[in-house]
């Protein structure tokens, strides 16, 4: 598996949500309590950028139509959207934070 570093630890707050391209494949990268997770950066339902949306309780709200979706699972919350996110295998090593690059990338 190959791994590539995306973004630093400081980068991101608590609840913050930021768009990252990892070779040509656009991800939304989060950081809940602590912990750092990465999804698909497009809403399964329509053409928005999840990277766009706002972040509560562990889900990410597309900012277009209001699905919401578990960002450490990627599953869907609620309507309109009715398929999961894909997320992403994330690890941090001090203050690096690393993505697997997915076969497709």
């Amino acid at each position: 598996m190959n791994w590539i570093r995306i973004a630093s630890a400081g980068d991101l707050a608590d609840d913050e949500v930021k768009s990252v391209n990892v070779q040509g494949l656009r991800v939304a990268l989060y950081r809940i309590d602590g912990e750092f997770f990465a999804t698909d950066d497009r809403c399964t339902h329509a053409e928005a950028l999840m990277s766009e949306g706002y972040v509560e309780d562990g889900c990410i709200e597309c900012p277009l139509h209001q699905a919401r979706f578990d960002i450490r699972t990627g599953k869907v919350q609620c309507a309109p959207a009715t398929q999961d996110l894909r997320t992403h295998e994330i690890r941090r090593e001090a203050d690096d934070i690393y993505m697997a690059v997915p076969a497709d990338a």
